[in-house]
């Protein structure tokens, strides 16, 4: 079974969502191939070291607005084990981050690498859009940055705005079944015996119409 998840690494429920899927696979149990793909929450997104609250409260209409948010998803995060350190996060453009999990994928090590920036941005504190941190990161990933697969970035992000993907994390299953949001496992591993239950009856009988599989949830997601 084949599962694409689109995200960005600079989203925190992202971040989560990849923890968490994860975590199904695993309890799953059965083959599944994970793909990781670009999405960007700011496309024209750059780095400057620019402390990432004070990006935050520009964006969103002040500090007790960005305290809210990002004291409930530090909290949701922390009893998945996962620490999100606002507080020395840096605001970051991700599309040579992105470049670089491209890369990794060629050699199976998509998820590694994601999951080293996601770290990197979240709980070291780092600049995740540096070209200096990327090579570091890269390295201890074990991933050769070839300097390729930016056009491959594109278009992939192109596909993610062709198939109207507006909030990240989206799982998409075999290319027609999707969860979006920072689902719980439980939930994760349903969606996965859904599918593979749905996937035999269409082998069984061609011509079965596809669906979703799990329903969207109003929260658990970062949207543009």
């Amino acid at each position: 079974m084949k599962v694409e998840i689109f995200s960005d690494v600079v989203c925190p429920w992202c971040y989560i969502g990849h923890h968490r899927l994860r975590q199904a696979v695993r309890a799953f149990g059965g083959d599944v191939e994970v793909a990781h793909r670009p999405f960007q929450l700011d496309p024209d997104g750059v780095s400057s070291g620019e402390p990432l609250l004070r990006a935050l409260e520009r964006k969103f209409g002040g500090a007790d607005r960005v305290t809210q948010m990002t004291g409930h998803v530090t909290g949701v995060a922390a009893q998945d084990g996962l620490e999100l350190r606002f507080d020395r996060a840096v605001a970051a453009g991700t599309f040579e981050a992105h470049r670089l999990i491209l890369l990794a994928g060629r050699a199976g090590r998509d998820g590694d690498m994601a999951d080293r920036l996601f770290r990197a941005h979240f709980t070291d504190g780092l600049d995740v859009g540096d070209p200096a941190t990327l090579a570091k990161l890269a390295a201890e990933t074990g991933v050769e940055d070839t300097g390729e697969g930016a056009e491959q970035v594109r278009a992939e992000l192109a596909r993610a705005r062709a198939l109207g993907v507006r909030a990240v994390p989206l799982f998409l299953f075999e290319e027609k079944f999707a969860v979006s949001g920072a689902q719980p496992v439980e939930t994760l591993v349903a969606a996965l015996r859904e599918v593979e239950a749905r996937t035999a009856q269409e082998a069984a009988a061609p011509g079965t119409t596809a669906g979703t599989a799990g329903e969207d949830c109003d929260d658990g997601t970062c949207a543009v």
